[in-house]
Order: C-alpha cells, then sequence, then structure tokens
C-alpha cells in the first residue's frame, strides 16, 4: 500500500500528462512558458481569485507573500506552530518575528479566540495554517485583521480545493498560498506553487518579485527572489485539473469512510470537520493515545503511516528564541498524539478497510 498513491493517478491521467510535457518539450520555452500564463487562468476561476501567480514552491509563496506586504525585520506575524516549518521560516528569515498561538484541540488550526490577545504594535500579519485539508477560522480572522489594519495569509499548501462557507481555500483573505508539492490534493512532479490575491498592487509586487525584483527585463524595481514555476511543472498540474473536482469527491468519501469506520476505537479520536467547511484531507490525521502502539501494528501489516507533525516549531531548536516553551500547550499535546494514515484519492475501500482492522487488532487487543 501507498501512503500516497502518485503511480495509480498518473497510470489515469497519463495521455494527458504526457501530451502536455511533449508540447512543452517542442516549443522549448522552459521558463515562463506559455503553460504558466494558462494554468494561472484556471487556478484564478477555480479558487474565484481575482489574480494567481505561480512560485516555485508553498515556501517560495508564503516567503513572496510577506515580501509583497513589505515585511520589516522586527515586525510580527501571528501563525500557529503546529505546522511544517516553511510557515514560521519565512518569517524568520525576513527578519520577523513569528508570535505563536495555540490551535484549537478538535482541528489542529490555529484558534481565533485566542489571536486578538497577542497583537501588539508591531504586527503586521496574522498567518494561520488550514491544517489536514480543512480551512481555519477565516472569518473570525479576518474580522479581528479589518480592526487592526493587519494583513491575513492563509497557508493554504494542505487544503487547496475546499470549501469554506462557499469559498475556495486561498481566495479568502489578503493573500492565499498554496504548494504543489507532489503528495499534496493537486501536486505537480517536483516543487511548485501559487498565491491568491484579489489586490492588484500585492499581485503586481508578487510577479515582480519573483523574476528578482523585475518590472521589465533588467529593470530591478524592487528585492526580489528566483522564485518562478517551471512550464513542465505548470504543465504536469494543467494536466491534473481535469481530473482534480473528481479526486475532490473521492477524497470526501474516503475521509467520510475512515471516519465511520474509526469511530468507536478505544484510545482513538478523529479530526473534527466544522460543519460550515468541508475537508479535502491533505492529510488523513487522527489522534492516537498509544501512538507507537498504533504505529507498529500498522507498520508490521506493510502499512505506511507519518506523522504530521512530531514537534510544534516553538519547541525546535531553531524557533527557541521566539516563544517560551509553555505557550501553546494545545500544540504539544496533539503532536505527541497525531497519526496520518494513507489518503489520495486513489486509494481503495479495501485497503482503507485493512487499515481498520490494523488498528483494532492494535488498540482492543
Amino acid at each position: 500500500m501507498q501512503f500516497t498513491d502518485l503511480k495509480t493517478q498518473y497510470a489515469a491521467l497519463k495521455g494527458d500528462i504526457d501530451a502536455r510535457i511533449q508540447r512543452v518539450l517542442d516549443h522549448g520555452q522552459y521558463i515562463m512558458g506559455p503553460e504558466v500564463a494558462e494554468l494561472e487562468a484556471a487556478l484564478a476561476a477555480f479558487t474565484g481569485a481575482r489574480h494567481c501567480v505561480t512560485v516555485a514552491s508553498g515556501t517560495e509563496a508564503l516567503l513572496i507573500a510577506l515580501m509583497a506586504l513589505d515585511l520589516k525585520p522586527g515586525d510580527e506575524v501571528i501563525t500557529s506552530p503546529f505546522t511544517f516549518a516553511a510557515t514560521g521560516e519565512v518569517i524568520v528569515l525576513l527578519g520577523g518575528k513569528p508570535v505563536f498561538v495555540d490551535v484549537e484541540p478538535g482541528t489542529c488550526n490555529l484558534d481565533a479566540s485566542l489571536v486578538e490577545a497577542r497583537i501588539t504594535a508591531r504586527t503586521r500579519a496574522i498567518m494561520p495554517v488550514s491544517l489536514y485539508g480543512q480551512v481555519v477560522d477565516m472569518d473570525a480572522l479576518n474580522a479581528i485583521a479589518a480592526r487592526h489594519g493587519l494583513a491575513v495569509i492563509e497557508d493554504a499548501a494542505q487544503s487547496f480545493g475546499a470549501r469554506y462557507r462557499g469559498r475556495r481555500s486561498g481566495a479568502l483573505s489578503t493573500i492565499g498560498c498554496t504548494s504543489f508539492f507532489p503528495s499534496k490534493p493537486l501536486g505537480c512532479y517536483g516543487d511548485g506553487g501559487a498565491l491568491f490575491t484579489d489586490d492588484d498592487t500585492l499581485a503586481q509586487a508578487a510577479r515582480e518579485i519573483r523574476v528578482h525584483g523585475q518590472s521589465a527585463r533588467y529593470t530591478h524595481t524592487r528585492i526580489g527572489v528566483g522564485g518562478r514555476m517551471d512550464t513542465l511543472q505548470c504543465a504536469i498540474v494543467l494536466g491534473k485539473l481535469g481530473r482534480f473536482e473528481w479526486e475532490l469527491q473521492r477524497r470526501a468519501a474516503l475521509g467520510a469512510h475512515y471516519t465511520a469506520a474509526l469511530q468507536d476505537l478505544p484510545g482513538l479520536r478523529t479530526l473534527t470537520v466544522k460543519p460550515d467547511r468541508d475537508c479535502v484531507w491533505g492529510q488523513y490525521t487522527v489522534f492516537v493515545d498509544d501512538r507507537p502502539r498504533g504505529q507498529a501494528a500498522l507498520k508490521e501489516a506493510g502499512i505506511p503511516t507519518a506523522v504530521h507533525y512530531p514537534k510544534p516549531l516553538h519547541h525546535q531548536v531553531a524557533y527557541a528564541a521566539h516563544c517560551c516553551p509553555d505557550c501553546c500547550p494545545v500544540s504539544v499535546d496533539v503532536a505527541g498524539r497525531v497519526l496520518s494514515l494513507p489518503m489520495s484519492a486513489d486509494l481503495t475501500e479495501s485497503d482503507q478497510d485493512r487499515v481498520v482492522v490494523a488498528l483494532r487488532r492494535a488498540l482492543t487487543g
């Protein structure tokens, strides 16, 4: 069993993906070729955002978003410590200070009720993470931001395609950022990402920043980075788009199947999905009281698992200076219990049942 089954997905899409790749090989425009603009238009239409700017990775999307907002050294950005390092990393790289706020125990998303108390005169932005494929409480965060004149950047690396109160993840705030890392809900075959915004000025800034700050060839209007998404990777995502709505439906069905099958297991709790949104299950993650036992049983049964994430950022050496170790107890608690199970659109219910049986034996034996 594959943790993320990209081989079956490729077999289903081989004709479309191969044709897209061949087209790029034929025209030879490997950097900023026509597929880049084509993908940006398609993704903007999909999300409902006015602008989509493709970039080299999800990390680059977050970095460019902060650069477009002109984050200065010493500026504070409120974010979650229970996330991949990239979320905090980009803040520190620009000389900013990550201000870690704890997460909700049921969703592992930033707890909006705790955010306003952490705002200071140096706060510049709020950067929530839509973890595991479910959008964070964006309306509450946008309202807080509006009261204090702050920007909101959604880290939507795991939630692309998810809906929140009828709107798509990525198009819910000042800027939305996503990743096309291969295992993400919509992935390429390498690194890639995108940011979304309705703000014309921010979109133009992002487009310039991704090409070394150029407003025209060899005219460097601002400091930038080499942050373009390769034409070949854009072509691959275009080749996957035709099947993406089906994959989202499939992920929803597989998530529901897992949740129903795991409800009565002792020592295991499933993720809470709030009623005004859905979840695309970028990871299907559960809370297991005795994680080593459950993980060992699955490994013995030939079932791969992962832990997203075993140690929150405020307990990582690189970020220790930015927060006291006791500031986010829920993040520490869930980090000790989360376990991600195999999930991708081409997973079968029979494979899911194998996972459930192995867990049941481990937790009830």
